[in-house]
């Protein structure tokens, strides 16, 4: 990754499209990513050539290059015709788009907790919910929620390990190292190098 340099405006590239987007300190977005009604929490980056709608994504995530959250469907079952023209009917001059199908996708938002990491190209369906720490490998189609600080792949995605145990996990989630202010997090910063170390000191 090219150097940076962040700060508490977010750091927006070139090509990138927000709409109803609210972006955190320390934020990035790189070049030709859209964002759609979602909330991205301090410290989360996009590698560029994102597409996120609908989403609630927390602090300190990391979103590989071409991850698509929230995407759309087509009305495979319920209609004759699943093309754009019967819902997104005004790009072609036949009247108003149906309100209604876009209201269904924006009435299941995914919502991602904090320090998530998602692999180059996958996939989180809509609805779904992701758990704090977890990480979703690359190229993975996410159709169902996902337990915290568990590890996910495939299609459809499935647990395959997880990166620590119960008792571990607990005291993590239980440290909320994530809300720690900036100060914090640059004083305790040699100890995030070191597991063992931050356990012994924090947790």
């Amino acid at each position: 990754m090219p150097k940076v340099n962040l700060g508490p405006e977010p750091l927006v590239e070139a090509n990138v499209l927000l709409r109803n987007a609210v972006l955190g300190a320390y934020t990035h977005i790189q070049a030709h990513s859209v964002l759609h009604e979602v909330v991205l929490g301090d410290y989360s980056y996009c590698a560029g050539y994102n597409q996120i709608d609908y989403a609630a994504i927390g602090k300190f995530c990391s979103i590989a290059s071409f991850v698509r959250i929230n995407p759309g469907n087509h009305p495979t079952y319920t209609r004759v015709a699943q093309h754009h023209f019967t819902y997104r009917s005004s790009d072609y001059g036949m009247g108003e788009d149906d309100k209604a199908f876009f209201d269904w996708r924006r009435s299941r938002p995914v919502t991602i907790g904090n320090d998530v990491w998602i692999g180059h190209n996958a996939s989180i369906l809509p609805g779904v919910i992701v758990g704090n720490g977890a990480v979703i490998g690359t190229g993975a189609v996410v159709t169902r929620d996902v337990a915290p600080y568990s590890i996910v792949a495939g299609v459809p995605a499935g647990k395959i390990g997880m990166r620590f145990p119960e008792g571990l996990i607990e005291r993590i989630e239980a440290s909320r190292w994530w809300d720690w202010d900036y100060d914090t997090l640059k004083e305790r910063l040699p100890d995030f190098r070191d597991l063992d170390t931050f356990i012994y000191k924090y947790l």
